[in-house]
């Protein structure tokens, strides 16, 4: 996932912040919980998500926080491509073919890791990422394409998630770089750029060269925005 960038943008706020309020006295507890519920938006795709977090807040001013918790996703679609998963296959476009399904469907629940920083009391900023967890969903009829032509087959989502690195990654797994406005201490909203994976696997081996292959992924770049409630 692409979020190297996004990472080190957050570490530069972190000390930039930390040094322009270095006589502002603590005000943050120093840990936080939080439930959200939220909507994203995408290119012919639509996700529902809520989640739990436990965030700690930590140095010398708890502006910084880590967290965990879990999440549950469930994602929707029309139309939509998945290309070869395995990184092996996914690392070289020759080597890719594809799966369409015209209203794939995906329910995940996993545990998530969450960090950021706290501005003040009103306005943070953060990155949550799904790490592990299982997906469930109806088999659906797809159509296996490779070099112009297609063939029946039948894909269901695949049923366990797990973060590695990249194309490594298995199964459906979200995550999100996120503004959040408290406006009340315990009710605030979330807008967030929010980049999923959801992940299909077929009855077979539906693709058999290079190697032989039956999971295939969407990777969708969506917006999100949310209700935050925190204690």
């Amino acid at each position: 996932m692409k979020f190297i960038g996004l990472l080190i943008v957050l570490a530069n706020l972190f000390s930039i912040s930390a040094g322009a309020q270095e006589n502002t006295a603590i005000t943050t507890p120093a840990k936080r919980q939080y439930f959200d519920l939220g909507i994203g938006f995408g290119n012919s795709q639509t996700s529902i998500s809520g989640s739990y977090l436990h965030n700690w807040h930590v140095g010398k001013k708890r502006k910084i926080f880590l967290g965990v918790g879990g999440r549950i996703n469930s994602q929707f679609g029309n139309d939509v491509y998945f290309t070869s998963a395995p990184a092996s296959l996914a690392s070289e476009e020759k080597n890719v073919d594809s799966l369409f399904i015209s209203s794939p469907s995906v329910f995940a629940v996993n545990a998530v890791i969450n960090l950021g920083y706290r501005f003040s009391e009103k306005f943070q900023v953060g990155f949550n990422i799904d790490a592990i967890g299982f997906s469930v969903g109806a088999e659906k009829a797809a159509s296996f394409i490779r070099n112009g032509g297609n063939s029946p087959a039948l894909a269901k989502p695949t049923s366990f998630n797990l973060l590695l690195i990249g194309n490594n990654d298995q199964g459906s797994l979200n995550s999100q770089f996120y503004l959040q406005y408290d406006f009340k201490p315990n009710l605030g909203v979330k807008a967030a750029y929010q980049y999923f994976f959801t992940e299909f696997t077929t009855n077979t081996n539906v693709q058999q060269t290079p190697e032989p292959n039956d999971r295939f992924r969407n990777k969708a770049s969506m917006g999100y925005i949310g209700v935050v409630y925190g204690f």
